[in-house]
């Protein structure tokens, strides 16, 4: 897969700044995490793993920000150890939901999709964003998906349904919080090549007989077709946070951007 090169860094565009990233392990996360600590944040990661060999992050909490008492530990921590924070990025999200369509979706795999895609969201906004109306400076990106406009119903419609949700919600906070110096923005990735997703890749072409560039399409296909012809990557999708969370994009507010190679039709 055919990539442009790496744009040029500024080392020093985030100095000072406290930053949390959940679900900055790996694939997207990672790579925020990344982009942001080499921009001079503090960089701090919540995840329900153990913190991995191979991770950038100036501090990692193991939570599960998917439950209440998750999302006190994540809160507590920040606070003793960086009195605060003045970016967040809500990366943490995904899908657990079977096969089956809507009637395969009990309450509890509704609950689930919710809990982790916007109520952890919301929660981390709740006991963070205040010290961030009191500095009158702050950033916010809620990380939602293009599944909110283009659902795929077989397995992921309580996901997609949760992004939805996410991004009406990112949308009213920003009007809410604006004023008073926080930003608050919503970055839907279309599907991004993580390692996560070449593995299914390669899984797709051993299973179909197929080489890799050919198995890659047709998961592209599958989508609705990618009008550039190839997945994102994950340092692109931290490219764009990176920009938004910096001083750089100061009136840009309350709004979504789409990056997803074109797959989401427009006028």
């Amino acid at each position: 897969m055919s990539v442009p090169g790496k744009l040029p860094i500024h080392p020093n565009e985030l100095a000072g700044k406290r930053a949390l990233v959940t679900g900055g392990t790996e694939g997207v996360g990672a790579a925020i995490v990344s982009r942001l600590t080499a921009a001079g944040a503090r960089v701090a990661t919540a995840a329900r793993i153990e913190r991995p060999s191979r991770d950038g992050s100036d501090l990692h909490i193991q939570a599960d920000i998917s439950t209440a008492s998750g999302v006190d530990a994540v809160v507590r921590t920040l606070v003793d150890r960086y009195g605060g924070v003045d970016v967040v990025v809500h990366n943490a999200g995904g899908s657990s939901a079977p096969e089956g369509g809507f009637a395969a979706l009990t309450d509890e795999t509704w609950q689930r999709e919710l809990d982790l895609n916007l109520l952890s969201a919301v929660r981390l906004d709740r006991a963070l964003v205040p010290s961030m109306l009191a500095q009158r400076w702050g950033v916010i990106v809620h990380v939602t998906s293009i599944q909110r406009v283009l659902p795929l119903y077989h397995a992921t419609l309580g996901y997609a349904a949760a992004k939805a949700a996410l991004a009406t919600y990112s949308e009213g906070l920003a009007k809410e919080v604006g004023p008073k110096g926080v930003r608050v923005i919503s970055v839907a990735p279309g599907f991004t090549e993580t390692s996560a997703a070449r593995r299914h890749i390669l899984r797709v072409a051993e299973a179909r007989g197929v080489d890799e560039a050919t198995a890659r399409q047709g998961l592209v296909n599958s989508l609705g077709g990618t009008p550039i012809g190839r997945p994102n990557t994950p340092e692109e999708v931290a490219e764009l946070i990176a920009f938004l969370v910096s001083a750089r994009p100061a009136t840009i507010q309350g709004v979504e951007y789409i990056i997803d190679g074109g797959n989401v039709p427009t006028v």
